[in-house]
């Protein structure tokens, strides 16, 4: 379900014609701004509030480092499809990075719309894990919808000392290996296991398996 390339652009300068009339007015009109809104301030803003680096949004969004600090610096006005990447790392709408930096009062109620739920994929082509868990808690507490098709397997390296994992399969049947152990996962069954060793979640199956997957990695 890749999402469709925006094609739009951010238009540079938006120009106005004015038609002189017969007889001059007299009265002053104020002069309007036809600049482009500046995201830079807004995109500093939001990630510094993420607690995130250049780096760190780079990766998350795919989006170079060099051209985030471009942006910021409001060095070049990134097009509508940077914008979009950015939002979606980010965990934001589009319009509060268009409409500029601002202190908004936060709503008591925030929905993130499935289309704009970031997703990624295994190497196998096998496995989707959508981001459940907001942005600002990545890093300490994360929790996904995982997908995998039958004969897939989500390898993942060594997480920092001290971190486990909770996988609860809502429906199929998957295996987890953590280390030198092996366990299978019935539907609605849940596994606890360390993921500060190589670990991997697999589907032996001919259909595919779909579970909820959270990540607690340890205090600093």
């Amino acid at each position: 379900m890749g999402n469709q390339k925006v094609k739009l652009g951010v238009e540079k300068h938006l120009r106005s014609k004015v038609r002189g009339t017969a007889k001059p007015s007299t009265r002053t009109s104020p002069t309007a701004s036809f600049e482009p809104p500046s995201v830079g301030a807004a995109l500093s803003e939001i990630r510094q509030q993420r607690g995130l680096s250049l780096d760190a949004l780079a990766r998350q969004s795919g989006v170079s480092k060099s051209m985030l600090s471009q942006i910021e610096r409001n060095q070049t006005n990134p097009t509508v499809a940077i914008v979009w990447r950015l939002a979606n790392a980010l965990g934001v709408e589009m319009g509060s990075l268009i409409a500029g930096a601002k202190k908004e009062v936060a709503p008591s109620i925030t929905l993130m719309p499935s289309h704009l739920t970031p997703t990624m994929r295994g190497a196998d082509g096998k496995c989707e894990l959508k981001i459940l868990g907001p942005i600002d808690l990545a890093g300490r507490f994360e929790w996904y919808e995982l997908t995998i098709a039958g004969g897939g397997t989500l390898k993942s390296d060594a997480h920092e000392q001290g971190s486990r994992e909770h996988l609860t399969v809502l429906s199929g049947s998957l295996s987890v290996v953590s280390g030198d152990s092996i366990q299978s996962v019935a539907e609605h069954e849940t596994a606890r296991y360390a993921a500060d060793l190589p670990h991997a979640i697999s589907n032996s199956g001919k259909t595919r398996a779909v579970a909820i997957l959270v990540v607690l990695h340890p205090l600093q």
